[in-house]
Formats: structure tokens, C-alpha cells, sequence
């Protein structure tokens, strides 16, 4: 419990009352959904992507044909699918650590931080008369000819001074104290829910951005490194969407899950808002390997760093570039390790080579089944 008031010419902050903050779900404890819901989110999206493929809805904004699917990865869909699911495993148990590590969520401080952001803005208000003094005005006097017709505006040139903003302290006494004007509280509150979580997001989104590349072109740079865990995800020439989160355990665990985890802690997101990061993170993930150039797909134009881009880096002739995943491609800008070329004649020679090698091996079976019959 705190009541805390301030000296005599600021608002007093109010009192307030922690308690548990209630599941988002009523059926699931938050402990729980933030494990799964990534997951979900995963096999969610993978299976949108699957469905198109299987069918092949949209084959005009395919970035690889059905034959290559079949003739060029040397991973088999089960493979692939079983993998997944072990990594998935190691992230679910990484993340339940992760979660006891938290302390708990609660509720009940939302108003008094608030205020407490108001009182800020409040304070910060006291520099504008020297501000405009510097500048040869005289903001005593500029406030005084405005004070009846833009009370709040003449209230801030004066320094943060509202005489005529007060509420009741106390119901009893009837006290009057000053009082934020609506303004000041409505910035704070912009402050609070929207300017600070949508920061602390961006920090770790670069974070895990920043981690994921330089731990990504390591396994390509060192040749144990890349034999022993990196390859296995290179076995996908041709990337489809399930098959994002196909690793070698061990690199999944350091690439993946710890550098998400970490983001997660040096960013300080509430728990609430790092079940969104992974979420997003997640999904980001599988759409950059979902192996479709969507024009209608928004997380294929928030940035550069797309589905074409991450392909390119799944071919032989490209597999030393564009190593940044999953959000921007600021390192490969910066440290000169974006492809830069025209791509559109080296992915029709592997289309026709993979068409062949079908037709060829189609032909193949038939020649085996006609002699079969022969006999």
C-alpha cells in the first residue's frame, strides 16, 4: 500500500494496491499459454503455408517449383517435421526456466506509474521559461496575455503553473490540491502504454537481431561449427514453411531459444509483452521459410528482410550472403554481406535442372514398371 504526496505545488500521486494480475485466459494460466502459444502460432501459420503449397493455390508467386521441393532437399518431410518437434520441446522446457526466473505478475500500480509519468512531464514543463528566455522572450509575460483565452497553454509557459487545476485530497476536510490537466495526463498515459513497450520491443527485436547474425555467419565462417549443427538446416535448399525451426538441437538452443530468451531479459519486457515477442518472433520466422513472394503478406513488406531475401542465403551461390534473420538487414547492409545482383536467371537454371532430374527419374520408374511387365 502507498500514498505518496508530493510538496505543495505538484499533484500528490495516489494511492495504490498490488494484487495478482488475473490470466489472460480464463481456461489457461499465463504460465502455460506463453510456453504453447508460440507453438501454435508455428504450426498455425506452417499449415496456412502447407495447404497453398499442397494445392498450389498461387503457383505465380512461388519462389521454387513443386520438382524442386522433391529433387533438390535432402531432408525428407518427416525428417524435417520430427526435428521441429524436438526443438520445439527443448523451447518449451527453456521457456518454463525462463518463466520461473520471473517474479510474479501483478496489478494495481498502472495509475500511481502513471502519475507518476505526469509528474515528470509536470516538472519538465519548469525549463520552458529559461528556454524561451534564451531565445529573448519573455514567457512570464507571454503566459500572462494568454491566461484567459489558453489557460493550459499559458499554464505551461508559466512553468508548469495551473492555479486553477485542483481536485478534493480529502473528502472529509474537503482539501483542495493541484491537479494534472488532462493533457499532461493523457501523455503520460501514451508514455506508459504505448511509447515504453513499443521500445522496450524494438530493443529486443534488435537484440535477437543482432545475436542471431553474428551467431548465424559464425556457423558459416567455422567449419566445425557449420559440419556439426548449421548444415543440417541447409538441407533445405528449397525452404518451406514447417521447416523453419528444422536445426541441429544444439545450434536451435543458441541461436533460437537463448537469444530470444536473452532479448527477452535486456529489454525488461513484462511477461505479457514478451508472449507477444515470441509470438511475432515465431511467426516471423516461418514466413521468412514460407517459400512464397505474397504481394497481400504484411510481414513480407514491414522490411526487407522477407522470404526472396532469406532464400537467397538457402542457395549454393548465395549461401555467404544475407545472414540476418528474422526482422531488418541492417548487418548485412553494414557489414557488407547483403547479395547483391540480379538472382532471376540462377533460380530458372535450377528450376530446368530439378525439371529434368524429375523427368528423367519419372522415366525411369516407367521404364522399370514396363519391364516388370515384360517379365
Amino acid at each position: 500500500m502507498a500514498n505518496a504526496t508530493m510538496t505543495s505545488d505538484l499533484p500528490p500521486l495516489p494511492a495504490y494496491e498490488t494484487q495478482p494480475m488475473p490470466d489472460l485466459l480464463p481456461f489457461i494460466s499465463d504460465f502455460w499459454l506463453g510456453l504453447i502459444l508460440p507453438h501454435i502460432a508455428y504450426w498455425v501459420v506452417s499449415m496456412f503455408f502447407h495447404f497453398i503449397d499442397v494445392y498450389d493455390l498461387f503457383p505465380q508467386y512461388r519462389l521454387h517449383t513443386p520438382d524442386e521441393i522433391t529433387q533438390r532437399n535432402l531432408a525428407s518431410r518427416y525428417e524435417v517435421a520430427r526435428d521441429v518437434i524436438i526443438e520445439q520441446i527443448i523451447q518449451i522446457a527453456s521457456g518454463a526456466v525462463l518463466s520461473l526466473t520471473e517474479p510474479q505478475q501483478t496489478t494495481g500500480m498502472e495509475e500511481y506509474d502513471v502519475a507518476v509519468w505526469a509528474t515528470r512531464i509536470r516538472l519538465a514543463q519548469r525549463a520552458l521559461p529559461s528556454i524561451l528566455g534564451t531565445l529573448g522572450l519573455n514567457a512570464a509575460a507571454i503566459s500572462k496575455n494568454m491566461a484567459t483565452s489558453y489557460p493550459l497553454l499559458a499554464g505551461a509557459l508559466a512553468g508548469g503553473h495551473y492555479p486553477s487545476l485542483t481536485t478534493t485530497f480529502d473528502e472529509v476536510t474537503g482539501t483542495a490540491v493541484p491537479a494534472f490537466a488532462t493533457w499532461e495526463l493523457l501523455l503520460a498515459k501514451a508514455i506508459y502504454w504505448v511509447l515504453i513497450p513499443g521500445f522496450q520491443l524494438w530493443l529486443a527485436t534488435c537484440f535477437l537481431d543482432t545475436w542471431q547474425y553474428f551467431m548465424h555467419r559464425a556457423m558459416h565462417l567455422n567449419k566445425w561449427m557449420y559440419t556439426h549443427w548449421h548444415i543440417r538446416h541447409h538441407r533445405l535448399y528449397v525452404p518451406y514453411a514447417y521447416g523453419a525451426l528444422y536445426n541441429h538441437p544444439v545450434e536451435g538452443f543458441f541461436m533460437d531459444t537463448l537469444g530470444a530468451a536473452v532479448a527477452y531479459k535486456c529489454a525488461f519486457l513484462s511477461q505479457r509483452a514478451g508472449m507477444f515477442f515470441f509470438v511475432a518472433s515465431m511467426v516471423k520466422t516461418v514466413d521468412d521459410h514460407c517459400g512464397y513472394a505474397l504481394p497481400w503478406d504484411p510481414l513480407q513488406h514491414l522490411t526487407s528482410n522477407n522470404a526472396a531475401y532469406h532464400d537467397i542465403h538457402h542457395q549454393s551461390w548465395g549461401i555467404k550472403t544475407n545472414f540476418s534473420q528474422p526482422f531488418f538487414t541492417i548487418w548485412d547492409r553494414w557489414l557488407g554481406t547483403m547479395w547483391k545482383g540480379d538472382v532471376k536467371l540462377k533460380y530458372e537454371r535450377e528450376r530446368e535442372k530439378a525439371k529434368e532430374k524429375a523427368g528423367r527419374r519419372e522415366e525411369a520408374v516407367n521404364g522399370n514398371g514396363k519391364a516388370e511387365v515384360a517379365k
